[in-house]
């Protein structure tokens, strides 16, 4: 009868605890579940960003070269005499020398009245100042380029070509960078995966997925002041790498 008690009271007692115990266990395996969870969540939240490069020299498929000449005098009627003979030796050496109709255009002439214009009190030695532009738009880079050399050509002829003017100056562009564009963002694509890999090896971590990545604008300048007909296009690309231990 005393062991009956005793074994059902130590049962009762037992049952008393039995609800914080579990409740203690469950604490603590959770404690367990989200330390590991904090963990991983760490170890996922470890990232580098790295920068890729990517450059290359590609020569311009198009110019714009302005042939300009200046007049100066009184009488308009004669000024638009020199202003045609001007023009068509200009149209006359391009022709003879392989531009053809569709690459040049003749603008008509600007006129600017000096006296009308003139903000001096001191009188202007001639009262018309003319400008004529001829316009050459070609892919014939290195042909234009010659011309240019030999403008000294149309000197002989008593036509003075100005030179060094701002408001018109030769243009030389890249108009195809669609076409090198996806092998230049995989180049650089490649090179920011070089960075990264280095960067985990020398902190003993290895690289994992892409975590993002940004590509950035095309950049198409003049490779030096000497040869602007060369051109140096240049992108950037960023990515971040999830790090895995």
């Amino acid at each position: 009868m005393i062991i009956r008690i005793m074994k059902k009271s130590f049962i009762e007692y037992l049952g008393s605890w039995m609800p914080a115990l579990l409740v203690g266990i469950g604490l603590t395996l959770a404690g367990i579940f989200v330390g590991n969870g904090v963990r991983s969540i760490s170890a996922n939240s470890r990232v580098v960003t790295v920068r890729g490069l990517c450059e290359r020299e590609v020569k311009a498929n198009k110019v714009t070269w302005p042939i300009v000449s200046k007049f100066v005098g009184n009488d308009l009627a004669s000024l638009y005499q020199q202003v045609q003979a001007t023009d068509n030796a200009i149209v006359k050496f391009l022709s003879d020398n392989g531009i053809s109709q569709s690459e040049y255009n003749v603008n008509a002439p600007k006129v600017q009245d000096m006296q009308a214009d003139s903000y001096s009190n001191q009188p202007a030695p001639y009262r018309y100042n003319v400008t004529t532009v001829v316009v050459v738009t070609s892919s014939q880079i290195d042909k234009v380029n010659e011309l240019m050399n030999k403008q000294t050509e149309l000197m002989s002829q008593g036509i003075a070509i100005v030179a060094g003017d701002y408001n018109y100056q030769t243009l030389y562009e890249f108009t195809e960078l669609n076409t090198i564009k996806p092998d230049m963002i995989a180049d650089a694509t490649k090179n920011a995966r070089k960075a990264a890999q280095k960067f985990a090896q020398d902190s003993k971590s290895k690289l994992g997925k892409i975590k993002s990545a940004s590509q950035g604008q095309f950049s198409i300048e003049d490779r030096d002041q000497y040869t602007p007909y060369i051109k140096n296009v240049r992108v950037v690309s960023t990515i971040e790498y999830y790090l895995k231990d």
